[in-house]
């Protein structure tokens, strides 16, 4: 029997409406499936995202420790098996198997029990995001397979007007459209490097053969600007913000006014998100920064 996360049935409900109850009530039986066909026993309790399943596993042949990922297959997550195998463990976990028709993998097994989150010096974290921010984004993106950033700011332009009429402050109104011309001065050039999109400090792990590695990657061909904005988000400290900023474009040698048009864009798109959901304000941590980008 596998147990599914409570959690994981909301999220996917919510979130995917029939197609996360299918993909849930399909879980025991494709966990079955895989666990015969890749000749894997389970070794302890199921963990989850909000997108996922996985079950901590070994090879019964060779003894390998492993993880199970199970996923709704979507936008997010069809490219991440891709930027696995071209990463190639350098900088992040690695593939070890996958199913392209349910977008199911086996990973190395890495120490769940250790995020990056939890390491008491913030700024350590922060320069330990950077070092491997900077490894993942000198990797040319595929030519092919993968989302990519121009024409993702390319749909977020057109959506600008509608999320500026929808908000219910006029500093916030105009923070939006700050933000959106920001982008349109970097989006002729949006870059070809392999980003992760989703770098923060609990997509993190400690692990054998590195001391840290990246997990779950949400994949996109674009410029690594685009990759700051979580390290600043996350673990937020309004006295630190500027100071990790100069850090990770330091650390992977941005052209400082290109990497803040592209964090705000990351406020921008997040701001979208938010108006498509039904709000009316934006969210203060994401506004704070912005601002102090901005003011620069």
């Amino acid at each position: 029997m596998v147990d599914i996360p409570d959690e994981l049935v909301a999220k996917q409900i919510e979130y995917n409406g029939e197609a996360g109850r299918a993909f849930v009530e399909a879980l025991p039986g494709r966990a079955a499936e895989f666990m015969a066909r890749w000749g894997l026993r389970v070794t302890g309790p199921s963990m989850s995202g909000v997108a996922s399943l996985v079950l901590p596993v070994v090879r019964v042949g060779d003894g390998t420790r492993a993880a199970l990922k199970l996923q709704l297959l979507d936008e997010e997550t069809e490219g991440e098996p891709l930027a696995l195998r071209v990463w190639a463990g350098a900088g992040a976990v690695r593939l070890l198997d996958h199913d392209a028709g349910t977008g199911t993998m086996l990973l190395e097994r890495l120490d769940e029990g250790r995020h990056l989150s939890a390491l008491a010096d913030g700024r350590e974290a922060v320069r330990i995001l950077g070092e491997l921010l900077a490894r993942l984004t000198a990797v040319p993106a595929p030519p092919v397979g993968l989302r990519r950033l121009g024409d993702i700011a390319a749909r977020m332009s057109a959506r600008v007007p509608g999320a500026v009429a929808a908000l219910e402050d006029e500093e916030e109104r105009r923070l939006l459209r700050d933000c959106a011309a920001a982008v349109r001065e970097v989006a002729g050039e949006p870059g070809d490097r392999l980003l992760h999109w989703d770098l923060h400090y609990d997509n993190v792990l400690a692990a054998e053969r590195e001391p840290w590695l990246a997990i779950d990657p949400k994949p996109l061909a674009g410029d690594p600007g685009f990759e700051l904005f979580p390290a600043l988000w996350n673990r937020f400290d309004a006295d630190d913000t500027l100071w990790r900023f100069d850090l990770l474009t330091e650390r992977l040698g941005l052209d400082r006014a290109r990497a803040r048009a592209w964090t705000v864009g990351r406020v921008l798109q997040n701001g979208l998100w938010r108006v498509s959901e039904g709000a009316v304000r934006l969210p203060e941590e994401q506004v704070a920064i912005a601002r102090m980008l901005l003011a620069r």
